[in-house]
């Protein structure tokens, strides 16, 4: 069997990114939140302006809120098919992912007020 070529094993791979992307967005609840939020914040940054060093720390955190996301919901789905059954151990396992999306969320929302509280109120 002939080995791939390094261009088509990434677009492979490019392919694969894509379907859990849209997956993801199709079946949680929770990132189809944060994605319209994502998309409410992008049009703010062009009603308002913001600046290339604002816009760059919005797409981070718009990015960190969405891709810890992914992982939770990863976590999440292969805690459930390691264990289907209610387990302690698998609840402080998710408990500490569902955490890390949380901290993302709240710095992310910090640094949404930082943005545009001062646009908004003319500061």
């Amino acid at each position: 069997m002939a080995k791939e070529s390094f261009a088509k094993n990434r677009m492979r791979s490019i392919g694969f990114a894509l379907k859990g992307a849209l997956l993801l967005l199709k079946t949680e609840a929770s990132i189809k939140v944060q994605f319209f939020i994502g998309i409410l914040m992008t049009a703010l940054g062009f009603y308002y302006e913001i600046s290339s060093i604002e816009w760059i720390l919005q797409i981070i955190a718009i990015g960190l809120v969405m891709g810890i996301e992914g992982l939770n919901t990863a976590v999440e789905k292969i805690a459930d098919y390691i264990q289907p059954e209610f387990d302690l151990k698998i609840g402080f396992i998710k408990d500490i992912s569902a955490g890390a999306v949380m901290i993302v969320s709240i710095a992310a929302t910090i640094i949404g007020f930082i943005i545009y509280i001062p646009k908004i109120f003319n500061l």
